[in-house]
């Protein structure tokens, strides 16, 4: 029953908080975060277990007992760079988690006819999120944070607020179920037009299961993703191998893309540290993403 109510209120503040028809703008809050999750086809509302978990899913922030911070360099498509930075740790007996996304997009040219450009700028994006993730009961966890927005381009600039909501149901230590709806919120007008945000709906699930005699464990995860704002509805699977809890082999999958689809990457564990990197081809000629990511834990 707890978990049924948790699931019909994500999706009621989604419906009533989402805008109901056209494209929605603030695309790289569509961008991923972290090398492993974007390795994993984008999955991470089911593969966010470190401080990642604030971009995606803050219930997974419940599951954490350690101190980390992550720091992730994506080196996008057509000029798009972003760099973020991620921290999970305790406050006042709560597991928190703080996000910094800048997103900024280089050499924009000011035309007024054909020919050569009179000049270029640069549009920059900002998010800062603040999360928590918290257990209702011994199987089901909740969570939510609140994002601040900035968008700012020749000389225009505006500001926002966002909310997110997420729970997670684990049917067992391995097999567990998720819901997130992101970026419920406004923004104000940039030159007489607001942007609207594009709050998504994610429900998926993960099973992980390992091979003992191999020194292998596996995690996978399979979710459904919808943008209020559009009819079309994306798939989201991925697949990650760990030998010996040293390094991983990441493979994913997005579906109903015009120019994306394969995911895949690799990451090392030593000791605190880890190392990831992920790889996003486009097709349509318009180039590879990588993705660097390094994390610590305290």
């Amino acid at each position: 029953m707890k978990k049924a109510l948790l699931f019909a209120i994500l999706i009621l503040f989604a419906e009533v908080s989402a805008q109901s028809a056209g494209n929605s703008g603030l695309s790289f809050l569509k961008i991923g975060s972290g090398a492993r999750n974007i390795a994993l086809g984008d999955n991470g509302a089911v593969f966010s277990n470190d401080a990642s978990a604030v971009f995606y899913n803050p219930s997974n922030l419940a599951g954490g007992t350690s101190t980390e911070v992550a720091f992730t360099h994506n080196e996008w498509i057509q000029g798009v760079k972003t760099e973020m930075l991620a921290a999970r740790f305790t406050l006042f007996g709560l597991n928190m988690g703080l996000g910094l996304n800048s997103t900024r997009i280089g050499d924009i040219e000011v035309r007024e006819r054909p020919g050569a450009p009179l000049s270029t700028f640069t549009a920059d994006f900002m998010a800062i999120s603040l999360g928590t993730g918290f257990a209702i009961s011994e199987k089901i966890d909740a969570g939510f944070g609140i994002k601040y927005l900035y968008e700012g381009m020749f000389y225009e600039d505006a500001t926002g607020f966002a909310l997110d909501l997420s729970a997670k149901y684990k049917l067992s230590n391995d097999l567990f179920v998720t819901a997130a709806v992101r970026n419920i919120g406004s923004m104000n007008e940039l030159k007489a037009v607001v942007t609207k945000l594009p709050t998504d709906l994610r429900v998926g699930g993960g099973y992980n299961f390992a091979l003992p005699e191999s020194k292998i464990k596996f995690a996978t995860g399979l979710e459904l993703q919808k943008y209020l704002s559009t009819d079309d509805i994306h798939v989201n699977a991925g697949v990650e191998a760990v030998y010996d809890n040293l390094v991983a082999v990441r493979v994913g999958y997005q579906t109903l893309y015009e120019s994306k689809g394969i995911t895949g990457g690799i990451g090392i564990q030593w000791n605190k540290l880890s190392f990831d990197y992920a790889l996003s081809p486009f097709s349509q000629n318009l180039g590879m993403g990588h993705t660097f990511s390094v994390g610590i834990r305290f």
